[in-house]
């Protein structure tokens, strides 16, 4: 029996269970400082279609977003850029790998290693060589709100906590795109060249 893609916490928050969806910028096994100065945390991106997805991650997203919004901030959503989901548009224009228009993305975080297994559930190390940027994954994620009483100057947000990753299939790692032999070596000549014209 599949386990229900949402549920709610008693603290509140949300967990959403995310399937096979692309991973971005990964520091599972290494905590990772997003700006210099600040304090080092596991870090991922989930990426996912916003239309055509047969397992509707990002419709299960926007549900949870919406319910933490509900129990946290007293139904008043905080502003699209105090989400921790996002349009993939803008860092598609500045050419990141795997963005784009009809992505959307979550950004995750956690003081806490999360953790991180293969698809048969075996756990995995940094030394493994995945999870990787650009392959695809089960992830459980929770949601929660910050309502700004504890540290005003960043104001009500909504949040995203990782719990565990799941690696779940190979894709093209980014920032490796494949080569294209055609652009490569047309019009090359298919003789040897004479050792001596080496030379």
């Amino acid at each position: 029996m599949s386990k229900p893609r949402i549920v709610e916490n008693k603290d509140g928050s949300v967990t959403v269970r995310l399937r096979n969806v692309r991973l971005s910028f990964p520091a599972l096994f290494k905590p990772r400082a997003f700006e210099p100065g600040k304090d080092p945390t596991h870090q991922a991106t989930f990426l996912m279609a916003r239309q055509g997805d047969p397992e509707k991650n990002l419709e299960y997203v926007k549900q949870a977003v919406a319910l933490v919004v509900k129990n946290g901030l007293r139904g008043v959503h905080p502003g699209g850029d105090r989400v921790c989901v996002r349009s993939g548009k803008e860092k598609g224009e500045r050419g990141i790998d795997g963005y784009s228009a009809e992505i959307a993305f979550i950004a995750a975080n956690s003081k806490k290693r999360p953790v991180v297994v293969d698809r048969d559930l075996t756990p995995l190390t940094g030394d493994d060589g995945r999870p990787y940027g650009g392959c695809f994954v089960n992830a459980s994620v929770r949601l929660w709100a910050q309502d700004g009483s504890k540290n005003p100057k960043w104001g009500k947000r909504v949040n995203a906590q990782i719990r565990a990753v799941q690696f779940w299939a190979d894709g093209e790692p980014f920032g490796e795109s494949s080569v294209d032999a055609t652009e490569e070596f047309d019009g090359e000549d298919n003789e040897p060249a004479d050792a001596g014209d080496l030379l």
